[in-house]
């Protein structure tokens, strides 16, 4: 028999308020151009406005390095280091990112406060297309929520490396997933060829990783330490 606690618990556990704040514009980006593109809402110019997104909002690192040869900052550049994660090239690219950003929003989310979770985000979407745009030939602009939802798993890997410290366990076992996503990522660029893409996932990764250790909880406390333990 169930008791009244099991009646009035949610079907579904919560999620952190800042990982919808994160979902919901890409959500609403991908409804919108969806629509657009089947002729549902828009009329005939419906069916450009995904294209017309990635022009307004995808990250270019032409346009970063000609800004920082010449010392111009327009604010319609600098956006595009925060924007791009939220447009995509396709349905099935956002729904990927949806679900990533959900599953590691949560688990990162129920243990950093919401500004460190944004922190994490933004930072890594921003420190990736700067590291991008920095290697010399990579023209092809960045778009999709990939190199942030790389910043969770770097928060993430961060969180099971304090885990496995503080149990006296192999540290090194945190890398376990990134490890396997730049496999899965090698072998799918061999079969199906590949973008450049992954140059700014794993700038992410990094960043978020680096990230974990000022913004979360102890952060400063817990690397000094270590240091100590050193």
């Amino acid at each position: 028999m169930q008791n009244h606690d099991d009646l009035t618990e949610p079907p579904l556990n919560p999620l952190p308020w800042v990982v919808w704040a994160l979902v919901l514009p890409i959500l609403a980006m991908e409804v919108v151009v969806s629509l657009g593109q089947r002729g549902i809402v828009g009329g005939p110019g419906g069916v450009g406005w995904r294209l017309d997104a990635m022009e307004r909002f995808a990250f270019s690192p032409d346009l970063l390095r000609w800004m920082a040869e010449n010392h111009v900052w327009p604010l319609d550049g600098l956006i595009r280091l925060v924007s791009y994660p939220f447009v995509h090239t396709s349905f099935t690219h956002a729904v990927f990112v949806v679900v990533m950003l959900l599953a590691l929003g949560k688990m990162v989310g129920e243990i950093f406060r919401w500004w460190a979770v944004l922190v994490v985000f933004f930072g890594a979407a921003t420190a990736a297309a700067g590291i991008y745009a920095a290697v010399p030939g990579l023209v092809q602009p960045l778009v999709g929520g990939y190199p942030a939802i790389y910043g969770l798993i770097g928060a993430f890997t961060f969180l099971l490396w304090v885990r496995l410290a503080g149990e006296g366990a192999n540290q090194y076992r945190a890398f376990t997933l990134i490890g396997f996503l730049l496999f899965a990522q090698l072998l799918f660029g061999v079969f199906f060829g590949g973008g450049t893409e992954w140059v700014a996932d794993i700038a992410g990764f990094a960043t978020g990783f680096v990230l974990s250790f000022v913004v979360s909880p102890g952060g400063f406390a817990r690397v000094r330490a270590r240091l100590r333990e050193r």
